[in-house]
């Protein structure tokens, strides 16, 4: 979903702002609060140190708390009209948890989630059921997110009954037939209950409850991991068109880099309950400049044979500490190669490093590294050098050895 690559996203200005609202008559209706405040450019919705800290008790008649599971400890990123923001990180990292956060399914220890400007973590009653109506959400499992005992009409349009003002009585049924219509399944299929569906197709369902109230935001949390490789691509293209055609806000929450890539026009890197580096697709990915990101796209598959040569694979040893037991400093120098006795002493703030502020390349954006350095896990073509033989590999018979050295064509002994 990039909507400029030189960062027109940021600007407010996201693919989907320039593509109008066409396609189903049901979405193209104007939201009740379409006249906005707040500038073109301004942040749609702002995160500011939010945490989620699960407490650790003992004892049975009388519970004392003896500790903290700290899921997320201080998150902080901003998400413009029209954007998609992409989070990434490994599993127990606080992904799914920052969106639960946002649409208030998990109550925040600290921080504030402000959308337009008002801080909605403290909302209740009226008040978060109108917000609520803005901001829905997209669950990971397909199949356990929809109620077996509720027809595809009931479960889309359940909304309409807790916001009738949307969609009155008589006009319902249509409304959730455009729905269907608009993810792609057929409006016939209405009265059918969700075992009578694929995977992709539930999940195309729980899309089209996601959109059933005309959201300005839709926090999708890993939408695909549970699909099958070409159905991801559907849905993922699916959600492609739906921001041109609606403009929406995403907040892509996922495993596969390369699908976030695709889809996302501002990426965040999370470890072990905060985002360690935040930029554009390009900058992330072809930019990185924190040691954890570098190792996250280090083991990203490389289709390409030749760039796969030319790969540095980093290796981290040891396991990610618990999240009960937080290490001081940076809290990823127990498996970081540059560690130094600064990590253990000093949190690293979430800025431009101080050696990249007066530079005008990519790697200048935040990065929670006192020792931040641009690193091309994977270089361009052009810069491409042939690395040799590898260890252990035989040159080809009849060779003068590693300096006439060629690699054997396909078809002869030692080609791969």
């Amino acid at each position: 979903m990039h909507a400029d690559r030189d960062g027109s996203a940021k600007a407010g200005g996201g693919r989907g702002a320039a593509g109008g609202r066409g396609g189903s008559t049901l979405l193209s209706e104007a939201r009740e609060d379409a006249a906005s405040p707040y500038a073109e450019g301004d942040p749609i919705l702002q995160v500011r140190g939010l945490a989620k800290h699960y407490p650790l008790t003992q004892g049975i008649l009388v519970k004392r708390q003896i500790g903290a599971v700290k899921a997320v400890d201080g998150v902080d990123f901003d998400l413009h009209a029209g954007e998609t923001l992409g989070i990434v990180g490994e599993s127990g990292c606080g992904k799914s948890t920052v969106a639960r956060m946002l649409v208030h399914l998990e109550h925040p220890t600290a921080g504030a989630i402000r959308y337009k400007g008002e801080d909605i973590s403290r909302l209740s009653g009226r008040a978060l059921k109108a917000v609520r109506r803005n901001i829905q959400m997209v669950f990971q499992d397909p199949y356990t997110s929809l109620n077996p005992r509720m027809t595809v009409g009931d479960i889309i349009g359940e909304p309409y009954e807790i916001h009738p003002e949307v969609a009155p009585k008589g006009s319902r049924r249509q409304k959730v037939q455009d729905l269907l219509d608009v993810v792609g399944l057929n409006p016939e299929y209405i009265n059918r209950y969700p075992h009578q569906f694929s995977g992709g197709q539930r999940q195309r369902i729980g899309i089209a409850r996601g959109l059933a109230l005309n959201p300005e935001i839709i926090v999708a949390d890993e939408p695909v991991s549970a699909l099958d490789v070409s159905v991801q691509a559907q849905v993922v293209n699916l959600l492609d068109r739906l921001q041109a055609e609606f403009n929406l806000s995403f907040v892509f929450i996922a495993h596969d880099l390369s699908i976030v890539r695709h889809i996302s026009d501002r990426v965040g890197v999370m470890y072990l309950g905060r985002i360690v580096e935040i930029g554009t697709d390009a900058e992330i990915y072809d930019h990185p400049t924190h040691p954890y990101t570098q190792a996250l796209l280090s083991a990203v598959p490389v289709p390409d044979p030749s760039a796969r040569e030319h790969r540095e694979r980093i290796i981290l040893h040891g396991d990610v500490p618990s999240p009960a037991n937080i290490p001081s400093g940076c809290r990823f120098r127990t498996r970081c190669w540059k560690a130094r006795e600064r990590c253990e002493l000093e949190v690293p703030l979430l800025a431009v490093p101080a050696e990249f502020r007066l530079s005008d390349t990519p790697a200048r954006h935040d990065s929670a590294c006192h020792f931040a350095e641009e690193k091309r896990v994977v270089p361009p073509e052009g810069e491409r050098e042939d690395p040799g033989p590898a260890t252990g590999e035989r040159p080809g018979e009849g060779a003068p050895g590693p300096e006439g050295w060629e690699k054997p064509g396909a078809g002869e002994e030692g080609a791969p």
